[in-house]
């Protein structure tokens, strides 16, 4: 065990940290929003946008009415108290609880207003998926069983408290879907209807990415920034690409910078590394590298090894 010295240099060292750093706290008598507990209330909104698939009720036994209003209410005050969480521990002055309590129920009533909204884009998506994937055999297959339609559930309910400038618990969610999917959507991105993610492992969409109607992208697809060294002097400065409406991006493409628009109706190969605009209705493919065959030697018997 540690002597009565070396625990004390140990305890007076990590606590001149807590000193020195404000990040270490965080504000009196609050606690952080609850992981958990947001990931839970994320996957009750899964069963109430595709009532069936995740849990043991089923529609036809209670009244949908019932089904949607109990688990809304059940809802309610759990979100409520994540939010309002989330809300003390960003704000720079001290807000009046009173009037972040109030600030907490109006962006609760208009998120649970958006879900109908929501519910429908999801839909879209999913007929995207099964138009555009010949290996799904059913509609329910795409919900039950596609990565790609988890991550962008995840994404629309993210997007949506993002818009209403709820802080922490959009990108607690949208990091809760990169780690199970491999698809790393920013709650901030810019995304129309009928969009498609297929295969998705390792697709990453930045914050300032704005993505149109009929999009499919392939594994491997980076929307991203041409840089990041300036750090914090980029915030709201639009560093991602625009995607317009109808394009397909094939694995593995690149394409980085605020200015870089993708034209409607354009094909983006696989490999690409896309740092320019591309008018619309445009193929852009990378150049197959030349291949080089060689017949495989025979192999040499022990005699001639020693020839």
């Amino acid at each position: 065990m540690f002597s009565e010295q070396q625990l004390s240099c140990i305890v007076q060292q990590i606590t001149e940290n807590y000193k020195n750093e404000d990040i270490f706290y965080i504000k009196s008598g609050q606690c952080m929003p609850d992981r958990d507990c947001i990931i839970h209330i994320m996957l009750r909104l899964r069963q109430i946008m595709f009532p069936g698939y995740f849990d043991d009720e089923y529609l036809g036994r209670t009244i949908p009415e019932y089904f949607v209003g109990h688990n809304i209410l059940r809802l309610y005050d759990d979100l409520s108290c994540q939010i309002k969480s989330a809300f003390i521990q960003v704000s720079q002055e001290n807000i009046p609880e009173k009037e972040i309590e109030q600030k907490t129920k109006e962006t609760c009533i208009n998120f649970f207003s958006s879900l109908g909204t929501i519910q429908k884009y999801l839909v879209k998506d999913v007929e995207a998926a099964y138009n555009g994937d010949p290996a799904a055999k059913t509609r329910q297959e795409i919900i039950f069983c596609y990565p790609g339609l988890l991550a962008i559930f995840v994404y629309r309910i993210a997007h949506e408290l993002y818009k209403m400038e709820v802080p922490l618990i959009p990108r607690i969610m949208s990091e809760y879907a990169h780690s199970h999917t491999g698809i790393d959507i920013n709650p901030g991105a810019q995304i129309g209807e009928y969009f498609f993610i297929d295969h998705g492992t390792g697709v990453v969409i930045g914050e300032t990415t704005i993505i149109g109607n009929n999009v499919k992208i392939y594994q491997g697809v980076t929307l991203g920034a041409l840089s990041t060294r300036s750090g914090q002097l980029l915030r709201d400065i639009k560093r991602h690409p625009t995607i317009e409406d109808n394009v397909t991006i094939y694995s593995s493409a690149s394409i980085l910078g605020g200015d870089t628009v993708i034209g409607q109706g354009s094909v983006i190969g696989g490999n690409a590394f896309i740092t320019d605009s591309v008018p619309p209705g445009t193929r852009v493919s990378v150049k197959s590298p030349e291949l080089e065959f060689k017949p495989k030697k025979a192999s040499l018997s022990i005699n001639e090894l020693f020839d």
